[in-house]
């Protein structure tokens, strides 16, 4: 404590904050109390923390004014840069963590999400216009084994070409296949594929009402695997959720490019 109080005494400093900084610090040590020096010097106890620990690292010049210059600069955005978010937004339909993301991986540019949101602000696309029919919130479920059931549907990518979907209700375990017709036959065909990539037994398989699904050679292979079938309700799309749900992925965010 002695050693610490010796240099107030034989120091002369003109600096008037510098001065009031010493003077709080000589005061502690003196009196060893941070409540009664704070009341006595109208200042917080982290405040004095904090000009105490400098004192003690670096003596009279840690209770100089230090910068607060932000120790990382904004980095400037090209107008090259900003077509490329701006056209991820209008062609793909990426929000902004998708596009930060994509920005990293295509181009190895890499900016904050509070970035992507000013520019999108700045040209006008704020917000995502997709389309999705808003229903009332729904119970979300779970099954709890693995297998237990499987949603499949089918979904139309392009003219000649449609992507079957299988995804695990448990385990979002997701089998897809690509065919240029939906057909029975195709529909029997991704079953096999289904039932080799899964690694686990399927005890149900849940499908809109489709005439693929209807078919009788595809309700008959479902008999010999002991595989039952549960159609949902007619307009129900919601129902299968998962399914619809990571098909409408596949298309804003694949097929989309």
């Amino acid at each position: 404590m002695s050693l610490a109080i010796t240099p107030f005494n034989v120091l002369i400093i003109t600096n008037d904050e510098i001065k009031t900084r010493l003077n709080w610090i000589q005061l502690y040590f003196e009196i060893g109390n941070a409540g009664i020096v704070c009341r006595r010097c109208g200042i917080t106890r982290p405040t004095l923390r904090k000009w105490l620990n400098r004192y003690k690292e670096s003596g009279i010049e840690g209770l100089n004014e230090q910068s607060r210059r932000p120790k990382k600069i904004r980095t400037k955005v090209s107008s090259e840069d900003e077509k490329r978010i701006i056209d991820l937004r209008d062609n793909r339909k990426l929000g902004h963590r998708s596009i930060v993301s994509e920005m990293i991986r295509l181009h190895e540019c890499s900016f904050s999400t509070a970035t992507i949101q000013k520019i999108l602000i700045r040209n006008k696309r704020q917000y995502l216009t997709l389309k999705r029919n808003y229903r009332k919130r729904e119970h979300r479920y779970n099954r709890p084994i693995p297998g237990d059931r499987v949603q499949m549907d089918v979904c139309k990518i392009a003219s000649g070409l449609y992507q079957y979907t299988a995804i695990d209700d448990c385990s979002r375990f997701k089998v897809i296949e690509l065919f240029p017709r939906r057909t029975a036959a195709n529909t029997l065909k991704f079953l096999e594929t289904v039932i080799e990539q899964m690694s686990f037994a399927i005890q149900r398989i849940q499908t809109d009402r489709g005439k693929e699904f209807f078919a009788y050679s595809f309700q008959d292979r479902l008999m010999e695997y002991g595989i039952k079938f549960r159609p949902i309700k007619p307009g129900s799309p919601h129902l299968n959720g998962k399914v619809e749900r990571t098909q409408r992925t596949d298309l804003d965010e694949f097929y989309s490019t």
